[in-house]
């Protein structure tokens, strides 16, 4: 089935960015796709002091639009950080999920808050504002089980596990890595989590504007269970398409068959939510 992820220019109006992507998604049903996924914080732009100004209650008005134009290209879109989303006093940097009836199969909240400080680099803390995810999304396809992540949540290798023991076969990361980590380990990060879990990775960026002040790195990506990176976004706003190719995906197991060999007698790593 063929895959489209959206690397979409962010302004700082709401409306203008929600028309611009369900235009875009509109384009990408149009050449094909079945699975069409947009970046982390699409409607708005990053950063700590804007959350409380563009957050939604779900359902809202972002999310209606995401299910109104599924429905009418029937197509799974996924929803990158559609939102800041606000529920009892809290925000939350969530993703939604939705499928070619219009309905809402999966709402991810970021389970791994973004909180780092490199000196003379970056300095950025989700958490001043944000809370976190206490639980794993995943839904299903006519062609596969799908996991989905946020941006942050990929450096944690036990998470994409969890989603490879429990059938998933292609794992979407909306994020927005800048220019410090984003050369450094975007792709790296990606490459580690196809080849350890012999799945398919999505990464779906924001495009770059270097006037932000949060700068995404761009570079959306969807890397093979082989570690082969088969589609590649530049920095600017654009539309990357690729093939998943399941029959490939269990080739490439039965040859190195690695989840069949795991010692769990020895290790193991369970889902408690």
């Amino acid at each position: 089935f063929r895959l489209a992820l959206i690397q979409l220019h962010v302004s700082a109006v709401k409306s203008d960015n929600l028309q611009r992507a369900c235009g875009l998604v509109r384009e990408a049903s149009a050449k094909g796709a079945k699975v069409v996924a947009l970046p982390e914080c699409f409607n708005s732009p990053y950063g700590t002091q804007y959350f409380k100004e563009y957050a939604e209650k779900i359902p809202g008005e972002s999310t209606q639009k995401l299910s109104e134009v599924a429905k009418e290209c029937s197509i799974y879109l996924v929803g990158g950080r559609s939102i800041p989303e606000e529920d009892g006093g809290k925000l939350y940097n969530t993703c939604t999920v939705f499928g070619p009836d219009g309905a809402m199969l999966a709402k991810h909240r970021k389970v791994h808050l973004f909180d780092i400080s490199i000196p003379g680099k970056i300095q950025f803390k989700e958490s001043e504002t944000l809370s976190p995810g206490n639980s794993f999304s995943m839904f299903d396809t006519p062609y596969c089980k799908v996991g989905l992540g946020i941006c942050y949540d990929i450096r944690f290798a036990e998470m994409a596990q969890i989603y490879g023991q429990k059938g998933c076969q292609l794992l979407i990361y909306p994020g927005a890595f800048n220019l410090t980590t984003g050369p450094a380990h975007w792709e790296l990060l990606q490459r580690g989590r196809a080849v350890d879990n012999q799945v398919y990775v999505a990464t779906v960026s924001p495009a770059r504007d270097e006037k932000a002040s949060y700068v995404a790195w761009g570079h959306s990506t969807v890397v093979n269970p082989w570690g082969e990176v088969i589609a590649k976004a530049g920095a600017e706003e654009t539309v990357i398409y690729t093939d998943i190719d399941l029959k490939k995906l269990a080739e490439i197991r039965q040859q190195i068959p690695i989840l069949s060999q795991k010692r769990c007698d020895l290790y193991g790593i369970e889902m408690k939510k």
